[in-house]
């Protein structure tokens, strides 16, 4: 009977939500120990009450203390979001616009109203856009140096690379050599950049432009991320906005909301032609856009005076040169065998997706490297090719087919259809079919129109 009591007292102690008692309480085979284990549980279990109370009292005395955030504490934080933005991978042109509510406070101007408007005028002079004074101008300048100054040296040494071979196409093009500033504003020079829109590369493309001026995206290359190509179709656009609108800050204006919203800020302002007078019936994100555009322009032309410094580039344009490639290879292959940085390989050649580059029949893919390491390249370039073919045999599953995001498909939804149903019928994802038809949310109708570029059929 003893053990059966003690038995008992131990299952209980094991899976009562109380504290443990030392085993040794219960080793002890007496009834007297057994009654004084139990007293201990109720002396435990009274503290507990106890200093469970007391946590409950210091929670309600601390609810009650009224702990704000300072603007200090705010404007620390905006700074750390801005940075964290910066380095991100998907990086949205509206990051680096700001908006006339998004202006921080009354900031000290940098240099008088005075001298900005000669600076300004000086611009203005040698430039077919209106950069002319005004107050709205003048704070956007003066945040971007006091809050984002630090980005800048970055930003100029990437631009190092990059305007160059802007310029090259832009006079091509007989476009104005300041468009490449524009490149900034869309995507801070990150030929990969991604809005949360779908808009993707140096020029900030949405999908169905980007195959409006023949960029090709499957799913080894997205030629919205190659810098030449991509520059190529920003020029053919610009071109043709300005073709419509015949003034360069409007062709911009519609280069950011599209044409149809210019237009109907136009006949909203009464037919004004200048900027600045339909700027109140623009979008809001447009409305700071031509802005952020003067802003950069001035603050790279006087960045000196600024005390902004660019940092060293990793690499000039002139220094790089191209070679055809003959197989299906990838940035590792070509690295292990030339000693090329991969890194670098990423940032010469950001059109490649999954930093492979194809072999296609009756298509053409090259590599872009380095001029000195050209010749390295050409001597171990059938090692390269057999580190390929060796590796593809190691490989347990197959790399993906190259497949030309090309076919379009319109489907109507039907009763009983969901986006993840959808998407697996074509063998595509949720986000793709948003993305694909600007969708905020995965609500559906029946009878609703989807587009779909189809991996299957």
């Amino acid at each position: 009977m003893k053990k059966q009591l003690i038995l008992f007292l131990f299952t209980t102690t094991i899976f009562a939500q109380q504290p443990v008692v030392d085993s040794t309480f219960i080793a002890k085979d007496t009834l007297i120990q057994a009654s004084e284990v139990l007293k201990e549980i109720d002396t435990l279990n009274t503290t507990n009450t106890q200093v469970v109370q007391e946590v409950d009292s210091l929670s309600v005395a601390t609810e009650q203390v009224d702990e704000r955030y300072s603007n200090d504490d705010l404007k620390l934080m905006d700074s750390l979001l801005v940075e964290a933005k910066f380095k991100s991978p998907l990086y949205d042109s509206l990051q680096y616009v700001i908006n006339d509510k998004d202006i921080i406070g009354n900031v000290e101007a940098l240099v008088s109203p005075e001298l900005l408007k000669s600076r300004l005028a000086e611009i203005n002079a040698t430039t077919p856009f209106h950069l002319a004074y005004n107050p709205a101008l003048e704070k956007i300048i003066n945040n971007y140096v006091k809050y984002r100054k630090k980005y800048y040296p970055a930003m100029m040494a990437r631009a190092k690379y990059y305007f160059p071979l802007f310029e090259q196409y832009l006079d091509q093009f007989n476009l104005p050599l300041e468009i490449k500033y524009l490149a900034i504003v869309e995507s801070a020079l990150h030929p990969k950049a991604k809005s949360r829109v779908g808009a993707t590369g140096l020029w900030q493309f949405m999908y169905q432009t980007a195959k409006q001026y023949k960029l090709s995206i499957n799913s080894y290359v997205d030629e919205r991320q190659s810098p030449i190509k991509a520059t190529i179709a920003a020029c053919k656009y610009l071109s043709n906005l300005f073709d419509i609108f015949g003034d360069w800050d409007l062709a911009l204006a519609a280069y950011n909301s599209g044409p149809g919203n210019v237009l109907k800020a136009i006949k909203r302002s009464g037919g004004y032609r200048n900027y600045w007078n339909i700027r109140p019936f623009l979008p809001a994100e447009t409305a700071g856009y031509l802005p952020a555009f003067y802003a950069t322009l001035y603050i790279f032309n006087y960045a000196e005076e600024l005390g902004i410094y660019p940092e060293i580039p990793q690499v000039f344009n002139f220094q790089t040169d191209t070679i055809q490639v003959k197989r299906t290879i990838s940035f590792d292959q070509i690295s292990e065998k030339t000693g090329i940085d991969n890194e670098l390989l990423s940032f010469l050649n950001p059109e490649y997706k999954m930093e492979i580059i194809p072999f296609v029949k009756n298509k053409t893919f090259s590599v872009r490297l380095p001029r000195n390491k050209v010749i390295d390249f050409l001597d171990k370039e059938q090692e390269i090719y057999d580190l390929a073919t060796s590796d593809d045999a190691k490989r347990e599953k197959p790399l993906p087919k190259y497949f030309e995001m090309d076919r379009r498909t319109v489907y109507h939804v039907k009763k009983g259809d969901y986006l993840g149903k959808i998407a697996k019928k074509f063998g595509v994802s949720v986000s793709k079919i948003k993305q694909w038809n600007n969708m905020r949310s995965s609500r559906l109708k029946i009878g609703q129109r989807l587009y779909i570029y189809p991996k299957r059929i």
